[in-house]
């Protein structure tokens, strides 16, 4: 037993490095002047057969709300985990700046970010903005279809 000892905690150091290995990935999400309240945004990630991997950050932080976010409230089940995760809705015309950390392993490897947006009384978007997560893409601003007047990402 001894010496298996060894040799697992010698394999153990060698593959934590690469399962540990993220970088803080910036989110800019700039909205629109609409002139309604303020949105509320899920953004999130899925991989190349579009399946949702993981909530980045939602700006609503009462689960009432999250039914107006339908792609991201499908995909999640509608009880999503988001504890820490979450902030205050985005007033028309402001920046929704947040940093969340990012496994390496997802940069260039056919995974888009998805933001769903939604305002009281007003229309639903789902998927607003769909992006890959490339090294090429980031810092490139993206035009959403809704109240995102801009995205962008950065490594």
């Amino acid at each position: 037993m001894k010496q298996a000892w060894p040799l697992a905690a010698a394999a153990t150091a060698l593959a934590l490095p690469s399962l540990a290995s993220a970088r803080p990935v910036t989110l800019e999400t700039q909205l629109a002047s609409y002139g309604g309240d303020g949105a509320y945004l899920a953004v999130y990630l899925t991989d190349r057969n579009g399946a949702y991997q993981r909530t980045l950050w939602v700006a609503a932080p009462k689960a009432k709300y999250w039914k107006h976010l339908r792609d991201w409230n499908r995909a999640t089940g509608g009880g999503a985990r988001v504890d820490g995760l979450s902030g205050a809705s985005v007033g028309a015309g402001r920046t929704l700046k947040v940093s969340v950390e990012v496994a390496d392993t997802l940069i260039d490897a056919g995974y888009e970010i998805h933001i769903d947006t939604s305002v009281e009384k007003m229309k639903d978007n789902p998927s607003e903005v769909v992006v890959p997560l490339t090294a090429a893409g980031a810092g490139k601003p993206v035009a959403g279809r809704g109240y995102v007047k801009s995205f962008r990402y950065s490594l």
